[in-house]
């Protein structure tokens, strides 16, 4: 009799414990990693359209990069969210006249690990930008400004490499197929947008004629209560279509902070015992 009272003890035991971990299992979340980055660096602007001549000078950037983990592939499979604003101030060789840049992107990529060790991790996976910016030269008078208006399919790797001190990022895309804009030669924007002559100004980019490369490098370092994330960023894009050629060339070393959080809402945080919220 006791060795039954004891089995059936036992035996309630182990599913009461399976029980337990299955519900802690059931409300773990996953975390978002966000940071905000600004960068300052140099810039080199090659537009034929508007000169002949390669302009440089200080280039300025603000980034936020969201990474968080996706519900598809059984929780693997990252995403990934990156709104950029960058300027930039340039000059001639004779510093006789001046060029502005401008563009604001916006990066959703996906991260699929291929190779997955405890410090180590490489990932893959395509992604999509869109981008709208422009150049302005303030010598010309007829046709000032360069519109730069372009969406792509991109592909992604990233690699992920852990120490005790932080955490190394290195990440690479390119796109390989999409659409930009692009005046013919000698075409100007008043006949464009004014006269309605828009023919031969959206073209179809890929490797014969849209050349580009996103190098991301960052190092994370855990402080007190904050991490320092700090980087690189090099961005390479080249067209040539139209009998016109553009390459746009930044080089930007970046600083900022780093954290983790979790995103509620709705009855998630209405009706759970977990989170005090201090609005409801």
């Amino acid at each position: 009799m006791r060795r039954t009272v004891a089995l059936i003890i036992v035996w309630i035991s182990f599913f009461c414990g399976l029980f337990s971990q299955e519900h802690l299992l059931l409300r773990q979340e996953n975390t978002v990693n966000h940071s905000t980055l600004f960068g300052i660096g140099k810039a080199y602007l090659s537009d034929s359209y508007l000169s002949p001549l390669t302009y440089s000078g200080m280039s300025m950037t603000l980034m936020h990069d969201r990474l968080k983990r996706s519900p598809y592939f059984a929780g693997e499979l990252l995403l990934q969210q990156q709104f950029q604003i960058q300027v930039g101030i340039t000059e001639n060789p004779t510093a006789s006249a001046s060029e502005y840049y401008g563009d604001i992107r916006y990066y959703l990529t996906s991260f699929y690990p291929l190779i997955q060790t405890s410090r180590f991790k490489l990932l893959g996976g395509p992604g999509w930008e869109a981008s709208l910016g422009g150049i302005y030269n303030v010598r010309n008078s007829n046709n000032p400004g360069s519109l730069k208006v372009s969406t792509n399919l991109n592909l992604s790797a990233m690699a992920l490499c852990s120490f005790r001190w932080g955490t190394l990022r290195w990440q690479l895309s390119t796109p390989f197929v999409g659409l930009f804009f692009s005046p013919e030669y000698g075409h100007s924007y008043y006949e464009i947008f004014t006269l309605g002559n828009n023919k031969g100004t959206v073209h179809l980019g890929s490797f014969h004629n849209q050349l580009a490369l996103r190098n991301y490098f960052t190092v994370d370092v855990p402080l007190n209560r904050i991490t320092l994330r700090a980087g690189y960023l090099g961005d390479y894009y080249q067209t040539d279509v139209n009998e016109l050629s553009t390459k746009i060339v930044n080089h930007q070393f970046l600083l900022g902070l780093a954290f983790e959080s979790l995103n509620f809402g709705g009855r998630k945080v209405r009706h759970n015992e977990m989170l005090k919220s201090s609005y409801y």
